[in-house]
């Protein structure tokens, strides 16, 4: 009952039997109390309960003087350890404060049309290296350069490089800006699905849309740097996977289309590249030579629309060539 004070049960049983027993040497409260622990008698000493006489005969201090004194001197180191918590309380909710600030900082909700064109400005006339964006539909991000911001970026040596969705190209009037676009020095890729729309700038800012309403649109203005990796892998990855886009006088091309289809020389040569064989071993397997090799494979790299030899694995699974 007196571990509020700051005794132990042994001290505390000592202190009880001298209270209610009179005083007693060591070796008598060991008898009639148990085993003492070292420092149990030192402990009541030293929190003023107990007082060794001349024949070292331990006697208890009245509980009315003593334990009293204790309670006040723990009643005020409470009141110090309730000012000590609210402090620090006070302290905790300031930093939380400050937290949300910086957390609202890294994320920036805007909404509306006409803010959301202002902060799309914003990342182009800041851009200082490179500007990323994907774009479904309609393509916004490369329409007509209204504000001058396109042109600026450009003019200061930002590499613009832009996905387009395949639909929108379909779209009345979709020549024009893409033109301007090609013009500006953009590089213009084109895929069958964009998986949102996104614009990132020097890889350390991202806009992208919350919502898909285009009344009332929302979108999300991001500088967390983890977030923004996130989106730039995103945008890398869907590059990665679309063809370039060109013109040919008054025509948009998507990538070379040449004529005709994968013959039975060429689907043993993806096969071969398919199980991870090097153009040397396609060509020793196949008694073709290296450069006969290497030169049907970049016909069907033109004739998959394929960049990469990545891309001309995943084609020639989809078109049915590697079956």
């Amino acid at each position: 009952m007196l571990a509020a004070i700051g005794l132990d049960e042994h001290a505390e049983r000592v202190y009880t039997h001298l209270v209610a027993h009179g005083p007693a040497t060591r070796a008598e409260l060991a008898a009639r109390c148990g085993p003492l622990p070292t420092g149990a008698l030192e402990l009541l000493q030293a929190s003023g309960l107990v007082a060794p006489d001349a024949a070292r005969r331990f006697t208890a201090a009245p509980p009315a003087v003593a334990l009293e004194a204790l309670l006040t001197g723990q009643r005020h180191a409470l009141q110090e350890a309730e000012l000590t918590a609210s402090q620090l309380t006070e302290a905790y909710r300031s930093a939380a404060a400050g937290n949300d600030r910086a957390h609202r900082d890294l994320i920036e909700v805007v909404a509306g049309r006409a803010a959301i064109s202002h902060r799309v400005t914003q990342l182009q006339a800041g851009a200082e290296r490179e500007l990323l964006a994907l774009v479904t539909g309609r393509h916004q991000v490369v329409a007509a350069d209204e504000t001058g911001a396109e042109t600026a970026a450009v003019a200061r040596g930002v590499t613009y490089r832009v996905v387009l969705e395949r639909r929108s190209l379909d779209e009345p009037g979709a020549a024009r800006p893409l033109f301007e676009a090609l013009d500006r020095q953009q590089q213009v890729r084109v895929v069958e699905n964009v998986p949102t729309k996104l614009i990132v700038a020097d890889r350390s800012l991202a806009l992208v849309p919350l919502t898909a309403s285009t009344t009332d649109p929302v979108a999300l203005v991001i500088r967390a740097p983890a977030l923004v990796t996130v989106l730039t892998v995103l945008f890398e990855q869907t590059w990665e996977w679309a063809h370039p886009l060109g013109r040919t006088g008054p025509d948009l091309v998507v990538g070379p289309v040449p004529a005709g289809e994968p013959d039975e020389t060429d689907r043993r040569i993806l096969a071969l590249l398919l199980s991870g064989a090097t153009d040397p071993a396609v060509a020793k397997q196949l008694s073709l030579g290296l450069r006969t090799v290497q030169r049907r494979i970049s016909r069907l790299m033109s004739l998959a629309r394929a960049d990469t030899r990545i891309q001309l694995g995943w084609q020639a699974h989809r078109r049915g060539w590697a079956d």
